[in-house]
């Protein structure tokens, strides 16, 4: 069983990707920075939460884009 995200942080995150593209990357350390700066008033916990699972979006956009260029290539 994973972890259970709430819809809170998934909305909070997302909006976040939306509006702010390259801010991010599948680095947690550098993602938990730029959450610190764009989200003002959060707690700490909701801000990490935030951070990784924006990783986890950008990770898995990532393998994906990954697989479909090792397809390509095959």
């Amino acid at each position: 069983m994973g972890k259970v995200r709430t819809d809170h942080i998934k909305r909070l995150a997302k909006e976040l990707i939306r509006r702010f593209p390259n801010r991010f990357s599948n680095d947690f350390r550098s993602n938990k920075q730029a959450v610190s700066v764009l989200i003002e008033g959060a707690t700490q916990k909701v801000k990490n939460q935030i951070a990784g699972y924006i990783t986890h979006v950008l990770a898995g956009r990532q393998t994906s884009s990954q697989n479909e260029n090792t397809e390509e290539i095959e």
